[in-house]
């Protein structure tokens, strides 16, 4: 039986705002990327957050982005390697309290955004990220992107890469996501996102945007949880998942 993690960025509110309905998606995913305050998410919000992921026996991990609430961490900033490094660490930190306070434990890291992008081929991002993890808690599991360069500082410090692919977003030719200003990147139908997924977890392969097919290896699926449709397709795609006979369980 075909196993995998579904995962959605949730705890992304902030103060009076609020943008996703996190409750009703944590009834559907296996593990959830909560934000740590820098790029989303405050002090309150982080701490509803891990309560709700634990009353629903869902895995925490922690979702560090670039210290952007402005750009919601989806602008790319000019850090060095030391700079992601503290900032990553200090995310983490963060989060681990609350989890700490709730006996929970932190299952993983996936950076946000901007920072996952720029991660994902630019080595000394990649290496400052994992090397955070590395000094906080080797245990963590490192949600990223198939064959990226993410997952290979991850592996050469010997931290546990799960390789992510996305079921609301479309893919270039190189295997990068589509980015978010071209107006067909995110995919906004429950089913052709379901339809997506389901070749990723039983064929290893994806259609990019532009026709070519892709090789990715699915052991956790990605949905965001700020999106109009997130909560119907977090719900179609538990469903899609398990009529299929996938198991579904944290990565």
């Amino acid at each position: 039986m075909a196993e995998v993690d579904v995962n959605a960025d949730l705890g992304e509110d902030f103060g009076h705002y609020r943008l996703a309905h996190d409750d009703a998606i944590l009834a559907y995913v296996t593990s959830a990327n909560l934000a740590c305050g820098l790029h989303a998410g405050d002090p309150v919000v982080m701490a509803r957050s891990v309560g709700l992921a634990k009353a629903r026996g869902v895995a925490v991990g922690a979702h560090p982005g670039y210290p952007d609430l402005q750009g919601f961490g989806r602008r790319d900033m000019a850090l060095r390697e030391d700079e992601i490094y503290a900032f990553v660490l200090y995310q983490m930190g963060a989060l681990a309290a609350f989890c700490r306070a709730h006996g929970v434990r932190l299952h993983h890291v996936k950076p946000h955004g901007a920072l996952y992008n720029r991660a994902a081929v630019d080595r000394a991002a990649a290496r400052g990220i994992c090397r955070a993890i590395a000094d906080f808690d080797p245990s963590l599991k490192v949600y990223a992107p198939y064959r990226s360069e993410l997952a290979r500082q991850a592996e050469a410090l010997g931290l546990c890469a799960c390789s992510e692919v996305f079921a609301d977003r479309r893919y270039e030719a190189d295997g990068q996501l589509t980015p978010r200003q071209h107006p067909d990147a995110v995919i906004r139908d429950p089913d052709e996102a379901c339809e997506q997924v389901l070749l990723m977890v039983q064929e290893g392969r994806v259609r990019a945007r532009t026709g070519e097919w892709l090789e990715v290896a699915a052991d956790t699926i990605c949905l965001h949880g700020d999106g109009p449709q997130a909560v119907q397709l977090a719900k179609t795609l538990h469903e899609r998942l398990t009529q299929a006979g996938v198991r579904l369980r944290p990565a």
